[in-house]
């Protein structure tokens, strides 16, 4: 038993660092922008200093950059010694990790579009209301730092931006990190395997508390909760629940409460998570009914949540071979770019912050030559300015990214050809390791297959919609069948899957 747990432990910590790598690098980069390239005053005019609009652009801004609420950690320690008020800070904290360009296009697909409009109206109430009250509470929230020199245009001044990151990747930003991480780590430990199956059903009216008890430990990416908000609307599970998962568990981790009782203190950050888990219930079950998909038959569980669960069974035959056969079938070689530069950027962070505690480097990159032979065709341009086109490109990147993450309907098509014999194979070979394993990335490949065709129509018709759920419920009945084991039901599952994937196909290739 202690040896499923320590493995349990491991893999699920491993499994939200790689999930986060790409997230908390966008953070890293974004908190160098601002340090060295924004300034402070830019800066606290892009969040609109202490004006009563602050807060709306907190949010705002939030939306659009792609990070996570493990990416966030390093941007508002930046925001912080900017002098920025404890509320604006708190609420782009809570914002940023919510939604991004990827993340609602997913969503828009998975779930009903008014719903998600729905999620993001809501969210703009819990950041700015809690935010509100929050500063009215405490109107002397806000604390400066000595601001750096600045740095000269050229070279240098991109340096500092990766020495700015990259000090945060080795220093207290890394640690605040590693305690979100552990925090869902923990999850895996405490949550026995396939727990929360039955928690959140659509007639479970305790559903949206149960998922507060356990959304502030958990760490989801905008993507990864976009997903769950898609299975729990399939299965006709609690929206209420739906919206805290989004709201708390992308929203929050622990090595944000914990900044924030460093930087705060108990009573203001006890009264902040009191005001937002006020807001947030109440929200929760204001949406929970009008927002049920009456249309559906509920399922009386779900698999969404057995992420944040135990891996394995109190009974598994040695874990540890089991935890390393899973993260190398889970794990694309793609994932492990961002992971290798996070990597990179966290050994010259500690190398910086062990070794130059004085800040040698950051002098030598703040020193202006004496002599400076001017060149003809040199245009120096304003750090706030690139700041700005960094930002923006950030944005685009990750709208542009879209396109490259939902290839076109035929791309997907063919994948999910590949993908089906796969699954179809294991189901018929009695391998149900294999064949689960399979049926959740045809499951993936069927969403995508939609975004993919919105993102380049820019609309997609309920016929096509309803093909894709077809599928995906055919796929859900023989992953049903292959746990119970029943050969004779898994065998017609695995031809009614293999005809409605030819009609998807004809309806998404032929049918547009």
């Amino acid at each position: 038993m202690t040896e499923v747990l320590i493995w349990s432990f491991l893999l699920r910590l491993t499994q939200s660092l790689i999930a986060a790598s790409p997230f908390i690098l966008a953070g890293l980069i974004v908190a160098g922008i601002f340090r060295r390239l924004m300034g402070r005053e830019s800066t606290r005019r892009l969040f609109g200093n202490s004006s009563g609009r602050s807060l709306l652009q907190a949010w705002g801004l939030g939306m659009l950059l792609p990070i996570c609420s493990l990416g966030v950690i390093p941007v508002i320690r930046e925001l912080r010694g900017m002098g920025l008020r404890g509320g604006t800070i708190l609420a782009f904290a809570m914002a940023a990790p919510l939604f991004n360009p990827l993340s609602v296009l997913y969503g828009l697909t998975l779930s009903e579009p008014i719903a998600i409009l729905a999620f993001a109206f809501c969210s703009l109430i819990v950041v700015t209301g809690v935010g509100m009250v929050w500063d009215r509470l405490f109107p002397d929230s806000s604390q400066s730092e000595p601001e750096p020199p600045t740095v000269r245009a050229g070279l240098k001044r991109i340096a500092a931006i990766g020495v700015a990151a990259a000090r945060h990747a080795g220093g207290r930003s890394a640690l605040y990190i590693l305690i979100g991480l552990v925090g869902v780590a923990m999850l895996g430990v405490v949550l026995p395997a396939g727990s929360l199956q039955h928690a959140v059903n659509g007639d479970n009216p305790l559903a949206p508390l149960t998922m507060t008890a356990i959304a502030v430990p958990v760490y989801a990416t905008p993507m990864l909760a976009m997903s769950q908000l898609g299975m729990m609307f399939q299965h006709a599970n609690s929206p209420g629940a739906a919206f805290v998962l989004l709201a708390l568990g992308a929203g929050m981790n622990l090595g944000l409460v914990f900044w924030m009782w460093r930087q705060y203190g108990l009573r203001r950050s006890a009264t902040w998570m009191g005001l937002l888990l006020g807001v947030v219930l109440l929200l929760a079950y204001g949406v929970d009914r009008p927002l049920y998909p009456h249309a559906i038959d509920p399922a009386d569980h779900t698999h969404a949540f057995d992420i944040y669960c135990r891996p394995f069974y109190s009974d598994a035959v040695n874990p540890g071979a089991l935890a390393i056969e899973k993260l190398r079938r889970d794990t694309s070689p793609v994932e492990l770019y961002p992971l290798a530069m996070l990597g990179l950027l966290l050994a010259a962070g500690l190398l910086l912050n062990l070794f130059d505690r004085t800040g040698r480097v950051e002098r030598w990159l703040e020193a202006t030559p004496q002599t400076e032979a001017p060149r003809r065709l040199d245009v120096v341009v304003p750090g706030p300015i690139l700041g700005g086109v960094a930002l923006i490109g950030l944005v685009v990147a990750s709208i542009v990214g879209c396109y490259a993450y939902y290839p076109p309907p035929a791309e997907v098509l063919e994948e999910m050809n590949i993908v089906k014999a796969e699954a179809l194979g294991a189901a018929l070979a009695d391998d149900p390791e294999q064949a689960t394993y399979w049926i959740e990335i045809y499951d993936d490949w069927s969403r995508k297959l939609e975004v993919g065709a919105f993102l380049r129509d820019w609309k997609l018709s309920d016929y096509h919609r309803i093909k894709a759920r077809i599928l995906r419920e055919q796929l859900e009945l023989l992953e049903h069948e292959i746990e119970h084991q029943d050969r004779e039901e898994i065998q017609q599952l695995v031809a009614r899957v293999s005809r409605s994937q030819g009609r998807l196909r004809t309806a998404f290739i032929e049918e547009r």
